[in-house]
């Protein structure tokens, strides 16, 4: 058959690999196009067999003679925050498993950006897409749903999701930091952000759940772009300047920016929790190891995007195609900052 004898981008075949593997064709396919669906042994002798002979499948062909092809995109903001990057992995890890290779863009949180990379990826035909948020413009929500492809989207939920969304309630966040404020006790509240679209949702829920308990709350200090440790410290020393009641929590929108108050807290010798206290979010690798340790909200990432990959997966297997969005949670993860 021609699927048994079709030749890579190279000179050596299947047939050939199969016959110095030990195995039939159709083994060699399933490694390629299924691997999990292969016997650990096996498998690692056909690859080590396509190593060895330097074959080269020729995706092109495959997916004509398929109708996929085996293509996945994967959008995320940045990879410089590890919450971004370790969903990317978990993301990449579980669809390779599965006979996928993936496809990366950033987007910088800005949906104008992601329209522009969406009309370049979907040209290129991959079988289905993972994005990061829902807040796409409508040039880009109407050119998904045209393409008709599975879309699993991340990081957050929505009540008209394009197809799959897997998640939490960013504002849910806002509220339960909000009590945590409460609780306290504290003389001041600020927040430290930067204008991306979910830590915006979960500032504003804050800012409405403090206004509604009668908590005093000062203005928000805002930064555009990506959010970074000197921003942090920047606002830190405004506060110090502008807000004079003690003791101030500053809420942030991520622990970059928390760990950047620390560091400043630090350095004008501003005790931290009895004068100035700190929540972050996202509770990532080094929010355990700062001086003095972080509270913050803890998101599964690698959690997050397994399940994304599972829900995609399951789409292309045919699933039940009705969006049902998955709420991972979250939980506040108190530690010697406040």
């Amino acid at each position: 058959m021609a699927s048994k004898t079709r030749r890579g981008s190279g000179g050596v075949t299947l047939r050939e690999v199969a016959r110095l593997a030990g195995v039939a064709p159709i083994t060699v396919s399933r490694v390629l196009n299924a691997p999990a669906s292969v016997k650990a042994a096996t498998r690692e002798r056909v690859l080590a067999t396509i190593a060895d002979s330097g074959y080269l499948p020729n995706l092109v062909a495959g997916a004509l003679a398929s109708n996929r092809s085996r293509l996945v995109a994967v959008l995320v903001p940045m990879l410089t925050n590890p919450l971004f990057a370790d969903t990317y992995q978990a993301v990449a890890e579980r669809l390779a498993l599965a006979g996928y290779q993936v496809l990366l863009g950033v987007t910088g949180h800005d949906p104008r950006q992601e329209e522009a990379l969406l009309a370049t990826i979907l040209s290129r035909r991959p079988d289905g897409l993972i994005l990061t948020g829902t807040d796409h413009t409508p040039a880009s929500r109407a050119r998904l749903r045209a393409a008709g492809l599975p879309v699993v989207e991340t990081w957050d939920l929505s009540e008209d999701p394009i197809d799959q969304a897997v998640g939490f309630h960013h504002p849910a966040v806002g509220r339960l930091l909000a009590q945590r404020a409460g609780a306290g006790g504290y003389a001041q509240i600020a927040q430290v952000a930067v204008d991306d679209p979910r830590g915006t949702r979960r500032r504003l829920a804050l800012s409405e759940a403090l206004a509604a308990a009668g908590i005093a709350e000062t203005e928000p200090v805002l930064f555009s772009g990506l959010p970074a440790l000197e921003q942090g410290r920047l606002a830190l020393r405004r506060l110090l300047l502008q807000t004079p009641r003690r003791p101030l929590l500053v809420v942030c929108t991520s622990d970059t920016l928390a760990q950047g108050v620390l560091t400043e807290a630090l350095a004008q010798d501003v005790k931290v929790p009895a004068e100035v206290a700190v929540i972050g979010f996202g509770d990532m690798a080094f929010a355990a190891h700062t001086l003095p340790p972080l509270t913050t909200v803890r998101v599964e990432a690698g959690a997050l995007g397994r399940e994304a990959a599972e829900l995609l997966l399951a789409r292309l297997a045919g699933g039940d195609p009705q969006p049902r969005p998955r709420d991972l949670g979250f939980d506040l993860i108190e530690r010697e900052s406040t």
